[in-house]
């Protein structure tokens, strides 16, 4: 089995590439949010559940990804939550499905 270490530059940001990437991203979240759900109604904690998520993501950037790739990934991620987009997401997403 290969490693590919992909660099930040090699996402596509445009263009057909960018649409399945956006078509993958979409079905993968789907999956996960399943997961979630199924986790947390087997009365599973939501820190154990998050942090089990949280690792395993790790894990697999780790695989796949140069270390200066990830940490602008983790960036991206804090500056979500530092300004409350990370939030205002949940929030929209509680009020479409109620």
């Amino acid at each position: 089995m290969t490693e590919n270490k992909t660099g930040a530059g090699d996402l596509p940001d445009s263009g057909p590439e960018a649409g399945q990437v956006s078509e993958e991203l979409t079905k993968c979240a789907m999956v996960v949010e399943h997961a979630i759900e199924h986790l947390l109604e087997e009365n599973h904690a939501p820190l154990a559940v998050a942090s089990a998520l949280l690792g395993g993501s790790l894990g697999l950037l780790a695989r796949t990804m140069d270390r200066d790739t990830i940490l602008k990934i983790l960036d991206s991620a804090v500056q979500s939550v530092r300004t409350g987009e990370l939030q205002q997401a949940e929030n929209d997403r509680r009020a479409g499905s109620a």
